[in-house]
């Protein structure tokens, strides 16, 4: 069994986490970690867990995360990079669902998120968990940076026309659409269901966080730098990801057949049949990306749908995926769900 702890599990990752860990055949959760509800049974804060998970809410000092073998961050960004160290000297493997680790330019990880990083030599040696380009990587890691939910679906999306080298790699374009769990689990005026509901809007057009995630990712599948635009928007709704991407093609090519044969043997991705149109209500709560390229009226643009869920395999499934491949299990073990229709 896999001893495992959860540091951050009030947020709505950390729930996430604990509904996919609580049927795990081989995971034994150890603590889950709160100080602000330590001693509140995890069960009274989520019902859902109910008859699930027995444990409550501890405070991190108390929780004997040395003992474990595994410690997911499921906290603001931040807070693993402190405590990071300390385990991993004591043998525990963590992945962070954070941005501690995710960008290996630690000076533009410091741009970006306005702090100091507490252990820059940690970020050259963690693995970036994107299991379908870095799986035998993760294989081996001690320390996982689980991609954000944006990154998950462009990269996917992208990756097998860089492979190729099929499209101008100055001009890419990624328009994406979140739920508003995306935001996470807090009290903000506009996230609020009248200010959210029956709206929509971009925003960070300026720059979002994910967009050197995401630049970096790409530029290593390109093996080069990239041009990307990358503007988000809020949607009215609480659970998915919508990504619509433009490229322009440098040389003709079979796109479908092209995506087929690269996602042909990974079981999270699904590239649908030519023509598809993918909806975010059809990876609701399945860690599960799919995919459709289209080539309209036989142009020279090339666009590519992917949907995800963005708090499974944008976060909290992907980081199960990432935990089953560290430990040598079959890779869809707790993951293999049906999506939630309606």
């Amino acid at each position: 069994m896999i001893k495992v702890g959860i540091v951050g599990g009030t947020g709505y990752t950390g729930v996430e986490l604990l509904r996919l860990l609580a049927l795990h055949p081989q995971v034994e959760l150890h603590a889950i970690t709160s100080r602000a509800d330590a001693g509140t049974p995890v069960s009274q804060m989520f019902p859902s867990l109910r008859g699930y998970v027995d444990l409550c809410f501890t405070q991190p000092d108390e929780a004997h995360l040395s003992q474990c073998d595994l410690v997911f961050f499921a906290t603001p960004n931040g807070i693993a990079m402190q405590q990071a160290r300390a385990l991993l000297d004591a043998g525990v493997r963590v992945i962070d669902l954070a941005a501690d680790f995710r960008i290996k330019d630690v000076a533009v990880w410091e741009k970006w998120y306005g702090m100091e990083h507490a252990c820059p030599d940690l970020v050259a040696e963690a693995v970036y968990g994107l299991p379908e380009l870095n799986r035998e990587q993760i294989r081996q890691a001690r320390l996982v940076a689980n991609p954000g939910c944006y990154p998950t679906a462009v990269q996917l999306g992208f990756i097998p026309l860089l492979e190729a080298a099929l499209v101008e790699r100055s001009s890419l374009i990624a328009d994406a659409k979140s739920g508003v769990s995306g935001a996470g689990r807090k009290a903000e005026v506009g996230f609020l269901f009248p200010e959210s509901a029956d709206n929509f809007k971009a925003y960070a057009v300026q720059g979002h966080r994910h967009l050197p995630e995401i630049r970096q990712g790409l530029a290593r599948v390109a093996q080069q730098e990239v041009g990307l635009t990358f503007v988000p928007h809020l949607t009215p709704m609480i659970r998915g990801i919508h990504a619509t991407l433009y490229a322009r093609l440098e040389r003709d090519a079979d796109l479908q057949a092209l995506f087929e044969q690269r996602y042909a043997n990974e079981v999270f991705v699904d590239v649908m049949p030519a023509g598809s149109h993918p909806e975010t209500r059809s990876v609701r709560g399945a860690n599960r990306c799919r995919i459709a390229v289209h080539r309209p009226q036989g142009g020279d643009t090339v666009v590519v749908l992917a949907v995800i869920d963005n708090l499974v395999k944008g976060a909290a499934g992907q980081a199960v995926q990432n935990m089953n491949i560290m430990f040598g299990l079959p890779e869809a073990t707790a993951l293999a769900i049906v999506p939630l229709l309606p």
